[in-house]
């Protein structure tokens, strides 16, 4: 998939767990920084504590623009240098009680509300506020406001890449389909189980669900390693579309290296 086609071409760099830097127009963005060295250890109740089993693929990750947070509230989508980062950036799209916490310059939008970026090429990119629901019906309380983007690029080269967030297939994910039609999802999958016996990430039935809803679209998955619950990996989801016959539909990233995405 590292096919060299044109400069103008979005290009993307995976980090681990659901960060992922994004070139977009002479923009550089970055997809929900979890930044923090292997071990590190965050409590998240009395009987649950999440461990970072891998560091960045990448320490010096260089300039950032731009910071595209689904949520704050969970340390495997912001960890405490992820936190840093944003200090540094302070250019962040996140969600209406995110913005009120983590304040700075962090822009908050509602599901289907957007926001227009000048990029340095010349394009116009829009980031869309898309809707996610971070585990089965009945969890919000629990698991909190998240949203996804949509982020549409009009210029010489024009294009939408959908990015889920931490969710689950359900109705949400119907509505952007039935809205949008990106050549690339980047699904936040690994079927993270930290609080019970339910997934509230993507599980290889959700990816497959997704990769149908989206025909046109290559489906490229984050967070499936680099934390101690996530219950799926790359392997599985590879199984999975295999033996649907879809593989060519399925993109895994190698970490650390620039993949460039034919458009």
């Amino acid at each position: 998939m590292n096919m060299n086609t044109t400069g103008q071409n979005p290009t993307a760099t995976y980090l681990g767990g659901p960060t992922v830097i994004l070139e977009l127009g002479g923009l550089r963005i970055i997809t929900d920084p979890t930044l923090d060295p292997k071990g590190a250890a965050f409590k998240i109740s009395d009987d649950t504590t999440e461990t970072k089993l891998d560091g960045p693929a990448i320490d010096d990750i260089g300039k950032i623009d731009l910071v595209l947070l689904s949520h704050d509230q969970h340390p495997d989508n912001l960890d405490k240098l992820g936190r840093e980062l944003l200090l540094k950036v302070g250019n962040t799209i996140t969600t209406k009680s995110g913005a009120q916490r983590l304040m700075n310059n962090t822009l908050g939008l509602a599901p289907w509300e957007h926001i227009d970026i000048p990029a340095p090429d010349g394009s116009l990119i829009t980031i869309i506020a898309t809707p996610a629901r971070h585990g089965p019906a009945g969890s919000e309380h629990i698991t909190g406001e998240v949203i996804g983007f949509l982020i549409q690029v009009i210029g010489e080269i024009s294009y939408e890449i959908y990015i889920t967030g931490d969710t689950v297939f359900y109705e949400g994910i119907k509505l952007v389909a039935e809205r949008f039609k990106p050549g690339y999802v980047f699904i936040f999958a690994g079927a993270a189980r930290p609080r019970g016996p339910f997934n509230v990430t993507m599980s290889s039935n959700d990816a497959i669900d997704t990769a149908f809803a989206f025909p046109l679209a290559r489906i490229i998955p984050l967070h499936h390693e680099g934390w101690s619950h996530y219950t799926e990996n790359g392997d599985v989801l590879s199984e999975a579309f295999s033996v649907l016959g879809i593989s060519e539909r399925l993109i895994l990233l190698k970490k650390g290296e620039k993949t460039i995405m034919p458009i």
